[in-house]
């Protein structure tokens, strides 16, 4: 027996359930069986192979002009940007700083900049150029460490006062967090090691000041590893 329902044929069985016998013939239940698409292997069909090396090649093609993008622009950027704000820009004020003010107030000025210019988010690098060549590779390593040491150490403690919005923040972005909260993990010698290794890392030095309270790591260890994982940097920016 065969009913029609929303334009389909489909087939119907009836099938008596009960004891057999003259007098007692049974109940009947209506099983409908419906072949309709989705349902068992008549589903959607796979993608064909065709179709995924296609995606493939496309997603291949966008990757290598996204890096073809960002290697040009860093390419003009090196090549002119850089130097003209190094002529035009940095050089002057720091041979202007370097002719105003004597030697103990440069010397000052340089640990205060180094000091709090990374709490406000700003770069200290050109102030380590000027401890470099105002007070030599000895000296002006110590005022560039010492200065390092509360530059680090303030965003540690302002931004235990923010740890719970920072933790949100990294909740949000768990792939760029992961570097950050390995450093929270395993015992003191452990941290150290993971932010030594965060500072060596092209992960920016200013924002991982305030991060770094949010990944639970203890105050020694991570000024300790901060302030050897900087020692490279520090040494690049004063020769150069």
């Amino acid at each position: 027996m065969t009913y029609y329902e929303e334009a389909e044929v489909v087939p119907e069985l009836r099938v008596r359930v009960g004891e057999g016998g003259e007098g007692n013939k049974g109940d009947y239940h209506d099983l409908a069986v419906r072949d309709r698409p989705g349902n068992g292997e008549a589903g959607g069909e796979p993608p064909s192979p065709r179709r995924s090396c296609g995606r493939l090649v496309w997603y291949l093609v966008k990757l290598f002009l996204l890096f073809s993008c960002l290697g040009l622009l860093a390419g003009v950027c090196i090549k002119w940007v850089w130097p003209f704000l190094m002529d035009k820009e940095v050089i002057p004020i720091i041979n202007w700083e370097t002719t105003t003010f004597s030697t103990p107030v440069l010397a000052v000025l340089v640990f205060a900049s180094v000091a709090i210019f990374p709490t406000l988010l700003l770069p200290s690098t050109p102030s380590w150029w000027v401890a470099g060549m105002t007070f030599g590779y000895g000296f002006g390593f110590l005022l560039i460490m010492s200065g390092v040491i509360v530059g680090v150490s303030l965003p540690y403690f302002v931004g235990s006062l923010f740890h719970h919005k920072i933790q949100n923040w990294l909740e949000k972005h768990p792939k760029r967090a992961s570097l950050i909260r390995s450093a929270g993990r395993g015992n003191c010698f452990d941290q150290f090691r993971a932010v030594i290794l965060i500072r060596i890392s092209p992960f920016p030095y200013i924002f991982y000041n305030y991060c770094a309270v949010a990944t639970n790591v203890r105050y020694l260890p991570y000024i300790l590893g901060s302030l050897i994982g900087v020692v490279p940097e520090i040494f690049i920016a004063i020769y150069t």
